[in-house]
Protein backbone atom coordinates (compact mmCIF):
# COMPACT_ATOMS: atom_id res chain seq x y z
CA UNK A 1 0.00 0.00 0.00
CA UNK A 2 1.61 3.74 -1.04
CA UNK A 3 0.16 6.77 0.70
CA UNK A 4 -0.48 9.55 -1.10
CA UNK A 5 -1.13 12.82 0.26
CA UNK A 6 -2.90 15.59 -1.28
CA UNK A 7 -2.16 19.28 0.11
CA UNK A 8 -5.18 21.51 0.69
CA UNK A 9 -5.33 24.71 3.14
CA UNK A 10 -5.45 23.37 6.35
CA UNK A 11 -5.99 20.31 5.62
CA UNK A 12 -3.89 17.11 4.61
CA UNK A 13 -5.82 14.62 2.66
CA UNK A 14 -4.73 10.93 2.10
CA UNK A 15 -5.17 8.89 -0.56
CA UNK A 16 -4.25 5.33 -0.41
CA UNK A 17 -3.17 3.05 -3.75
CA UNK A 18 -3.61 -0.65 -2.91
CA UNK A 19 -0.61 -2.48 -3.72
CA UNK A 20 -2.14 -5.69 -3.22
CA UNK A 21 -5.42 -7.52 -0.96
CA UNK A 22 -4.11 -8.04 1.97
CA UNK A 23 -7.03 -10.12 4.35
CA UNK A 24 -7.56 -10.32 7.82
CA UNK A 25 -9.41 -13.10 9.68
CA UNK A 26 -13.10 -12.74 10.09
CA UNK A 27 -15.19 -15.14 12.14
CA UNK A 28 -17.94 -17.27 10.60
CA UNK A 29 -20.20 -16.42 13.29
CA UNK A 30 -21.44 -12.90 14.56
CA UNK A 31 -20.27 -11.17 17.99
CA UNK A 32 -23.27 -10.87 20.45
CA UNK A 33 -23.41 -7.28 22.09
CA UNK A 34 -24.96 -9.07 24.62
CA UNK A 35 -23.77 -12.45 26.09
CA UNK A 36 -20.60 -14.29 25.51
CA UNK A 37 -20.35 -16.67 23.05
CA UNK A 38 -17.78 -19.29 23.06
CA UNK A 39 -18.14 -19.61 18.92
CA UNK A 40 -15.08 -17.19 18.68
CA UNK A 41 -12.82 -19.91 17.88
CA UNK A 42 -13.92 -20.60 14.54
CA UNK A 43 -11.88 -18.23 13.09
CA UNK A 44 -12.10 -19.37 8.67
CA UNK A 45 -12.87 -17.07 6.86
CA UNK A 46 -11.29 -14.11 5.37
CA UNK A 47 -12.18 -10.58 4.85
CA UNK A 48 -10.76 -7.52 2.91
CA UNK A 49 -11.50 -3.86 5.00
CA UNK A 50 -10.50 -2.01 2.01
CA UNK A 51 -13.05 -4.35 -0.43
CA UNK A 52 -15.95 -3.85 2.41
CA UNK A 53 -15.74 -0.42 2.82
CA UNK A 54 -14.54 1.51 0.33
CA UNK A 55 -16.63 0.70 -3.00
CA UNK A 56 -15.26 3.66 -5.25
CA UNK A 57 -11.34 3.67 -4.98
CA UNK A 58 -10.53 6.73 -7.10
CA UNK A 59 -13.02 8.76 -5.60
CA UNK A 60 -12.10 7.77 -1.68
CA UNK A 61 -10.02 9.79 0.64
CA UNK A 62 -9.44 9.99 4.41
CA UNK A 63 -9.20 12.99 6.51
CA UNK A 64 -8.30 12.89 10.27
CA UNK A 65 -10.79 15.11 12.63
CA UNK A 66 -10.14 18.59 14.30
CA UNK A 67 -12.44 18.69 16.81
CA UNK A 68 -15.77 17.95 18.49
CA UNK A 69 -18.35 19.81 16.48
CA UNK A 70 -19.71 16.65 15.32
CA UNK A 71 -19.21 14.26 18.27
CA UNK A 72 -23.45 13.69 18.79
CA UNK A 73 -23.04 11.97 15.86
CA UNK A 74 -20.50 9.57 17.13
CA UNK A 75 -17.21 12.13 15.00
CA UNK A 76 -15.00 13.01 17.73
CA UNK A 77 -11.44 14.67 17.70
CA UNK A 78 -8.77 12.10 16.15
CA UNK A 79 -11.04 10.12 13.94
CA UNK A 80 -10.24 9.32 10.90
CA UNK A 81 -13.08 10.26 8.44
CA UNK A 82 -14.12 8.42 5.02
CA UNK A 83 -15.27 10.45 2.39
CA UNK A 84 -16.26 9.51 -1.00
CA UNK A 85 -16.14 12.25 -3.33
CA UNK A 86 -18.30 9.97 -6.15
CA UNK A 87 -21.23 10.23 -4.20
CA UNK A 88 -23.91 13.07 -4.49
CA UNK A 89 -24.60 15.72 -1.68
CA UNK A 90 -27.68 15.61 0.01
CA UNK A 91 -29.78 16.98 2.54
CA UNK A 92 -29.06 15.29 5.58
CA UNK A 93 -26.18 13.66 4.37
CA UNK A 94 -22.64 14.62 6.76
CA UNK A 95 -20.38 16.21 3.93
CA UNK A 96 -16.72 17.80 4.12
CA UNK A 97 -17.09 21.18 2.40
CA UNK A 98 -14.67 23.26 1.80
CA UNK A 99 -15.65 27.00 2.75
CA UNK A 100 -13.85 30.45 2.42
CA UNK A 101 -10.66 28.44 3.08
CA UNK A 102 -11.32 26.48 4.91
CA UNK A 103 -12.50 22.18 5.31
CA UNK A 104 -15.25 21.52 7.80
CA UNK A 105 -17.17 18.36 7.76
CA UNK A 106 -20.61 19.13 9.19
CA UNK A 107 -24.32 17.66 7.95
CA UNK A 108 -25.58 19.19 4.92
CA UNK A 109 -29.30 20.72 5.29
CA UNK A 110 -30.55 21.82 2.16
CA UNK A 111 -33.74 23.96 2.41
CA UNK A 112 -35.23 24.00 -0.96
CA UNK A 113 -37.66 26.68 -0.74
CA UNK A 114 -35.64 28.82 0.34
CA UNK A 115 -33.00 27.72 -1.69
CA UNK A 116 -30.48 27.78 1.44
CA UNK A 117 -28.22 25.81 2.69
CA UNK A 118 -26.50 25.64 5.97
CA UNK A 119 -23.59 23.24 7.53
CA UNK A 120 -24.90 22.07 10.43
CA UNK A 121 -23.01 20.64 13.27
CA UNK A 122 -23.94 17.51 15.58
CA UNK A 123 -23.11 19.57 18.79
CA UNK A 124 -25.13 22.68 20.52
CA UNK A 125 -22.04 24.23 22.12
CA UNK A 126 -21.73 24.97 17.76
CA UNK A 127 -24.06 27.19 15.38
CA UNK A 128 -24.58 26.08 11.96
CA UNK A 129 -23.04 27.95 8.87
CA UNK A 130 -25.81 29.60 6.35
CA UNK A 131 -24.02 29.20 2.96
CA UNK A 132 -24.44 32.28 1.30
CA UNK A 133 -23.79 34.18 -1.91
CA UNK A 134 -20.84 36.46 -0.59
CA UNK A 135 -19.15 33.80 0.69
CA UNK A 136 -16.00 33.70 -1.35
CA UNK A 137 -15.60 30.12 -2.13
CA UNK A 138 -18.02 26.65 -1.19
CA UNK A 139 -17.83 23.35 -2.44
CA UNK A 140 -18.93 19.76 -1.49
CA UNK A 141 -15.72 17.33 -1.49
CA UNK A 142 -17.34 14.29 -0.68
CA UNK A 143 -19.88 12.91 1.65
CA UNK A 144 -18.84 11.04 4.77
CA UNK A 145 -19.20 7.07 4.35
CA UNK A 146 -17.52 5.94 7.78
CA UNK A 147 -15.63 6.56 10.26
CA UNK A 148 -12.35 5.19 11.86
CA UNK A 149 -12.18 5.32 15.57
CA UNK A 150 -9.96 4.37 17.93
CA UNK A 151 -10.80 3.02 21.82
Amino acid sequence: MKERNLHAPNLTLVAYEIDSDQQIPLSKNKVKASFPSPAMNDMDDKISLFKELIKHPSSTFYAKVDGNSMSDAGINDGDIAVIDKSIEPQDGKIAMAYLDGGFTLKRLKVDSATRTVWLVPENAEFTPIEVKEDNESFLIWGILIHVIKSF
